[in-house]
């Protein structure tokens, strides 16, 4: 009996969603996004964070629950970096949602992972994340891995769409592709180039662009810079030269504008996903206005 409802229940959700679209949530615009490339008019997508927000600090609210009721499909970063979705699917009891059913999709499945922690981890280590950095989406490359996840999930929940799909994957990667030789050519004369950040968000875009991290601003990952730290930071830039700083947008400004200001360093100020800025409207966007950004700071110095 046990086996014949749980084939029913699959059957069901094979079947499709009773209305003409898909409900998706995801836990950023930039899931929402790649979501809404590749499930094109049959998905209606929600993400449950704003662009302009920190994915670690997302506030659940009981609007979120009842979003997720309804949907028939949730995307998240993974990683722990979203852990405050896992209360509010909990609190849904929408079981197409729980882990390792078949609405639920881990966008980080297959993504080669930087900054995984070795030894033992403990809160004195700041916010670390022990499966790895979590913020992979900022390698563009990383963009295709997430796409062919979202692909799988959406295949799961239409099964009789799976040819549109598949073609509107092939060109949301070629597009990618196309974009990805575009920024690589641009940031070829970057190379090699050291920067401060505030967070550690930005190794996955480093290591595909050649730059080098030479410190942060937080002295350990979600720890606010104090005096010392600063200090330490700014003899580090004026001994090796560094003049460039890289910060999301929504950290506080406060110590950036101090290293820059005795150091003469440009700060650059990024969006990490689609909406943190206007104009930044896809993830595209996103890799344009921190390609640019870079450029002209460099131009500048």
């Amino acid at each position: 009996m046990k086996k014949i409802l749980l084939i029913a229940m699959g059957l069901a959700f094979c079947a499709g969603p009773a209305g003409a679209e898909l409900k998706v949530i995801t836990a950023s615009t930039d899931l929402k996004y790649i979501c809404e490339r590749i499930g094109g008019d049959l998905v209606k997508v929600e993400s449950m964070a704003s662009g302009s927000q920190d994915l670690h600090m997302v506030e659940p609210r009981p609007s979120m629950v009842f979003k997720l009721k309804k949907a028939d499909m949730v995307v998240r970063v993974g990683l722990d970096l979203d852990m405050w979705l896992d209360s509010l699917i909990n609190a849904a009891k929408n079981g197409r949602l729980f882990y390792g059913q078949l609405g639920y999709v881990d966008a980080s499945a297959g993504v080669p992972l930087l900054e995984k922690p070795e030894g033992k981890v403990d809160a004195s280590m700041g916010d670390i994340h022990i499966y790895g950095n979590p913020h992979y989406w900022l390698d563009p490359a990383n963009a295709k891995v997430m796409a062919r996840n979202i692909l799988a999930g959406l295949k799961r929940a239409m099964p009789d769409q799976t040819a549109k799909f598949d073609a509107n994957y092939a060109e949301f990667v070629k597009d990618t592709d196309t974009k990805l030789d575009e920024w690589t050519r641009r940031m070829a004369p970057l190379k090699g180039l050291k920067i401060i950040t505030y967070h550690s968000s930005w190794p996955y875009f480093a290591s595909r662009f050649g730059l080098m991290v030479a410190g942060h601003i937080e002295p350990k990952p979600g720890i606010p810079p104090s005096a010392s730290h600063l200090d330490s930071l700014l003899k580090k830039m004026k001994a090796e030269n560094i003049r460039v700083i890289l910060t999301e947008s929504y950290y506080p400004r406060k110590g950036p504008d101090f290293l820059a200001g005795k150091t003469g360093a440009a700060v650059v100020t990024a969006p990490v996903s689609v909406g943190g800025e206007d104009g930044v409207k896809t993830y595209f966007d996103v890799f344009d206005h921190v390609v640019a950004g870079l450029e002209k700071a460099v131009a500048g110095n």
